[in-house]
């Protein structure tokens, strides 16, 4: 299931699935922690009327969700006919505090002046760990209701007009055969129970009178902390302040924040902008503000897999951060860079993903591969965050960010990327591929650690270190010579997905790889208008492109989450988009807009792209949001941006 609506402030992320219902509960990391990551862990909203209650996810409730334009402010809107009763909320993650805020209304659509109860269930699994050790207190004092393990603290309240909740229920759900303190809504009453420890859940009340067609609003909140004081402190900022205050305040400072993406964004046709801006604040809320930029907080793959991808892959961080270097951005490179920097290996590489605390995350890379003894990484994510670094450095051009990152950082880098070549084929020694299941040296990777190079040698030569200049220089002129020896298959009129040694011969890997095609051009391993570059988009074209569908899959069958009725593999936006960018680079404007104009119907009126796109149903697949695919898109776009002012 997607998630319509995400949320964050760097510190407390959230995630709503399609009933407008807490799904993901991320606190105090982005990407870490989810206090909410289980089925039985969805938070409900329900309304008891005429008798009888009737919650969002029953299936008597027509909902939508969509994203504010100028701001990370979700909508929902839920309708039961049945019922007559419409609630919509405006929910967001405060931008200063760790807070949740649902701004809810109520209307009645009846004839008749009504008694309305609105029910608000709260279930964590805190610190995402199922053992049933979690205790949830009202405080009379305060006006809340308290759950808590150890350092984390959330504190539930609301109110309806001046009055706080008018009743409430604390207990047990999924064990000694309780559903939950929902069930106690029923009637319409709850049991005002004060205290549970265990696995344990809550539900407050709000009781409301209507008259035809009259409408009342509920402000709800969850405040947390690491801490009992902290998170109280926050709950009462709220109850002092006023929800409506915090609110406006939020979408204040993400007006502020905007301002690159907005000043860009005036300059694509109108029908571009809503996207563009609300794929910034995707980005911007998968990114911790400790430097993590986690790929996607979406949780749904937990119930069918054995992980998610709530950690901060260096490749998925780099990409999803150069859009914003490109619009002038400067926190979030400059944290990312320092996360990086404490989770570099001592011998220069960067691991395969990282947690959002910056510990290592898992992982199937092994280091063992047949006879080769070697670090289980993808080379490409050093390479590109090396690569990033130096466009960083361009962009900004401030002296400080090379002494502070020089020796502790380029440095080890880019000794081992030069390093680690092998003597054979003068490229790359096989590392994992970018897709995460070929131990082989893959065209892709070579152009990264060939750009990676070039781009260490001139910051080398800005921090007046000619001898590591000139080392990296030469590493990476080697690499560009035995890469057009190697690399191009002239028999099929495409690059090579890579190649492999195998009893002291060299194998290549024939496999139509998008990445191989993207990394040659776009990180000057061969240039845009080479004969290598035309046959091989050419090639693309002819073998992968369908006449009557823009998008395109990562490789020729490729197989993951791949439906039997589509032929090669399923659509990938960060792919397609990898075309366009070929397609505004070249002047093929047609293609360019085809593709873009797909992607974009492709999101829907929620505006999030998913990692892959059923060719046959349109269905999104895997997590959605991606991360990557939205910055895949700002990338396009901004390219499009360029186009135009160097015409």
């Amino acid at each position: 299931m997607a998630r319509p609506v995400v949320l964050s402030n760097g510190e407390m992320h959230v995630g709503l699935n399609k009933y407008g219902l807490v799904h993901d509960f991320y606190f105090p990391y982005v990407g870490l922690e989810n206090h909410a990551a289980g089925r039985d862990l969805r938070h409900k909203v329900g309304v008891w009327v005429d008798g009888n209650i009737s919650w969002l996810d029953s299936g008597d409730w027509n909902t939508t969700s969509w994203t504010a334009e100028g701001a990370l402010v979700g909508h929902t809107r839920a309708v039961n006919r049945k019922n007559e009763i419409i609630i919509e909320f405006d929910d967001t993650v405060d931008a200063d505090m760790s807070a949740f805020l649902r701004n809810i209304h109520i209307i009645n659509t009846s004839d008749r002046k009504r008694d309305i109860r609105l029910f608000t269930h709260q279930a964590f699994a805190i610190g995402d760990v199922r053992s049933n050790t979690d205790t949830a207190q009202y405080l009379p004092d305060s006006n809340a209701v308290m759950h808590y393990r150890g350092r984390r603290v959330f504190v539930i309240s609301g109110r309806s007009g001046k009055q706080h909740f008018d009743q409430h229920s604390i207990g047990l759900f999924g064990i000694e055969g309780r559903e939950g303190t929902y069930r106690d809504a029923d009637d319409g009453e709850l049991a005002c129970s004060s205290v549970e420890h265990g696995r344990v859940d809550s539900t407050l009340r709000f009781k409301v009178e209507l008259a035809p067609h009259e409408s009342a609003r509920v402000h709800y909140w969850i405040a947390a902390g690491t801490s009992i004081s902290e998170a109280l402190y926050v709950h009462k900022k709220i109850q002092d302040v006023g929800l409506d205050a915090r609110l406006h305040g939020t979408v204040m400072w993400w007006h502020e924040w905007l301002k690159p993406v907005r000043h860009a964004a005036d300059k694509l046709p109108v029908a571009k902008r809503r996207l563009f801006l609300h794929s910034a604040m995707v980005v911007k809320s998968h990114i911790d503000k400790r430097g993590a930029v986690i790929a996607s907080t979406d949780t749904t793959m937990l119930n069918y897999s054995r992980d998610a991808y709530a950690y901060s892959w260096p490749r998925d961080a780099a990409y999803a951060l150069w859009p914003l270097i490109r619009l002038g951005y400067v926190q979030e490179p400059r944290r990312f860079f320092e996360f990086a920097r404490r989770g570099l290996h001592q011998n220069g590489y960067l691991l395969h993903k990282y947690q959002a605390d910056g510990a290592l995350g898992s992982s199937w890379h092994p280091y063992v591969h047949g006879s080769i003894t070697a670090p289980p990484i993808q080379e490409d994510e050093t390479a590109l965050t090396l690569f990033m670094f130096g466009q960083f450095y361009a962009a900004q051009k401030d002296d400080r960010l090379l002494r502070e990152f020089y020796d502790s950082f380029i440095k080890k880098m880019a000794n081992f990327l030069a390093g680690y070549i092998d003597d054979l084929t003068g490229l790359p020694k096989p590392t994992y591929d970018l897709w995460e299941e070929f131990f082989i040296t893959t065209t892709y990777t070579t152009s990264l650690v060939f750009a990676a190079l070039q781009g260490a040698a001139e910051l080398a030569e800005q921090a007046d270190d000619s001898d590591s200049a000139v080392r990296w220089r030469s590493a990476s002129d080697d690499i560009y010579e035995y890469a057009h020896k190697r690399l191009f298959n002239a028999d099929r009129g495409y690059f090579y997905k890579g190649i492999s040694v195998e009893n002291g011969a060299i194998v290549p890997d024939e496999t139509i790889d998008l990445s191989a095609f993207f990394g040659a051009y776009m990180f000057g391993l061969f240039p845009l208008d080479s004969d290598e570059v035309k046959r091989s988009f050419d090639t693309l074209v002819t073998k992968i492109m369908k006449p009557d569908f823009p998008g395109l899959p990562r490789y020729e069958n490729d197989n993951y989450h791949r439906n039997e009725q589509t032929g090669l593999g399923n659509f990938w936006f960060i792919t397609s988009l990898w075309v366009a960018q070929y397609a505004q680079e070249s002047g093929n404007s047609a293609l360019r807009d085809k593709i873009v104009e797909w992607v974009e119907a492709s999101a829907g009126t929620t505006h999030m792209l998913s990692e892959q796109v059923n060719p046959v149903s349109g269905e999104a697949l895997s997590v959605s949001p991606l991360v990557w695919s939205h910055a895949e898109y700002m990338a396009t776009l901004l390219d499009m941006v360029d186009g135009e002012s160097h015409a």
